[in-house]
């Protein structure tokens, strides 16, 4: 029988090796003396990087402590950087979920930076003197350019349609066609929000056909409401039909059930052809629609917030729900929002000033000039780059179907490689993010100021050098 040989014994070059690293608290000190870094951030970046030498002197892969201090120094960068950051959307891709969707007008810009600075009128009443409310601030303003009766605004659109649900039709049927049982980004499926907001779900029609008839056979006296869902990242084509929310809403109003109307991503603006894809919110509100729920933070252009438009009864009904507390914006939305339909007063201004609108409608030359200022910078940094046409999206569950045809400079991204390019441009400061299409990365200027093409040129040319 084999004896048990016992503890290896320790290897005396290793621990030599581990004994030249210096202690936490003088690689520590040492960082604090040449970065002025707070104590508490270097001894975290120190301590991380003094671990991670000891495990690769185990494992064979360092010999001491060269280089150490740098190590902690990057560590210490890491640590100190935001980690919500500004990043250059150079994808094409207007209404950019992942990258943080609508980019604000200037004037929301403005208006967050003031009332961030100092107290604001959230819930006072300055004419008055006394208590008021943040959920009068924008009403009149909405109701003005949408035609409504009374208008409310909370924290993103799925809590729009969550609230209008539970507020109008808790404990009652909520009648939804089927061709609407939806999931957008994030899993938020309409089956769950109906049954989160109390209602029972009842659903009409088929995927692919849904007629008057249907709902008008679900109306009874358990009717709470009828629920229309704007169909957001997909389409239905081929052998379908829907009713129109005219009809619809005219059915109800014979029964006495209000109409809530999830419009999704908030197409207010007007004579804009690109839009015409989109449920208008004026049409949904004249169609005489008890509720109409819209996103803030898509098609409109401004912050995150759930905007409900309707009637008078409806809207207070939703206001003095409970959830409408749990629910409520925020007072730097608020200001956002406020700037940015304001804008919404004169057409013109809002095409001009809304980022969204602007993208959306840029010109071809403006387009082409801002591909091949690209293409001219790195193509002098002796890369190869060329101006091809390519199509963008409008991204954020809005018009799935609609392709922009535009110009947009494509990098070949040899001998890198396109993925080590696009893994360096996400390393820039700031990161640039661009997409690939057969193995080339574009640099797409439909979402790109001049400022920033002129960022994503310098971010490829410094990944290839």
């Amino acid at each position: 029988m084999a004896r048990d040989a016992g503890p290896k014994a320790p290897d005396p070059e290793l621990s030599t090796r581990l004994r030249s690293l210096p202690s936490v608290e003088e690689l520590a000190a040492r960082l604090v003396e040449s970065h002025g870094a707070a104590h508490g951030l270097a001894v975290l970046a120190a301590r991380d990087a003094i671990a991670a030498r000891r495990e690769a002197i185990a494992s064979g892969s360092a010999t001491g402590a060269e280089g150490i201090d740098e190590d902690a120094e990057g560590r210490l960068a890491a640590a100190s950087r935001r980690r919500l950051r500004r990043v250059v959307n150079a994808t094409g891709v207007i209404v950019h979920t992942n990258l943080g969707r609508a980019p604000l007008p200037d004037a929301a810009i403005s208006a967050l930076g003031e009332v961030a600075r100092g107290y604001s009128n959230l819930e006072y009443d300055i004419e008055a003197g006394g208590r008021g409310s943040r959920h009068a601030l924008l009403e009149g303003l909405l109701c003005e350019l949408t035609g409504a009766e009374a208008a409310l605004v909370v924290n993103n659109c799925a809590a729009a349609v969550l609230l209008a649900a539970a507020a109008l039709a808790e404990g009652r049927d909520l009648v939804v066609s089927r061709g609407q049982l939806v999931e957008i980004g994030g899993s938020f499926r309409i089956p769950e929000v109906v049954a989160h907001s109390g209602a029972r779900l009842v659903e009409v029609g088929t995927t692919n056909r849904t007629r008057l008839a249907d709902y008008g056979r679900a109306l009874g006296p358990d009717t709470g409401a009828i629920l229309r869902a704007h169909q957001s990242n997909f389409r239905t084509v081929g052998f379908v039909e829907e009713v129109e929310i005219e009809a619809l809403c005219e059915l109800a109003a014979g029964a006495g059930v209000p109409v809530i109307d999830d419009l999704g991503s908030g197409a207010l603006a007007e004579r804009v052809p690109e839009l015409a894809e989109e449920p208008p919110v004026r049409r949904s509100v004249t169609a005489g629609c008890a509720v109409s729920c819209f996103s803030g933070d898509k098609l409109l252009g401004g912050p995150q917030g759930g905007v409900m438009v309707g009637t008078a009864a409806a809207i207070d009904r939703c206001r003095s729900h409970p959830l409408a507390r749990a629910l409520r914006i925020d007072k730097l939305s608020l200001a956002a929002l406020e700037s940015t339909l304001l804008l919404y007063r004169d057409p013109a201004t809002a095409a001009r000033e809304i980022p969204v609108l602007r993208m959306l409608t840029a010109g071809d030359a403006e387009l082409r000039a801002r591909a091949g200022a690209m293409r001219d910078r790195i193509a002098a940094a002796r890369i190869e780059a060329r101006v091809i046409d390519a199509t963008a999206k409008v991204g954020g569950g809005a018009l799935p179907l609609l392709e922009l045809e535009g110009p947009v400079c494509a990098v070949d991204p040899a001998p890198l490689g396109l993925d080590e390019l696009a893994r360096r441009l996400r390393g820039s400061d700031p990161p640039v993010i661009a997409r690939a299409r057969e193995g080339w990365l574009l640099l797409d200027p439909r979402t790109l100021d001049d400022e920033e093409a002129g960022l994503a040129a310098a971010a490829v040319v410094g990944a290839a050098g």
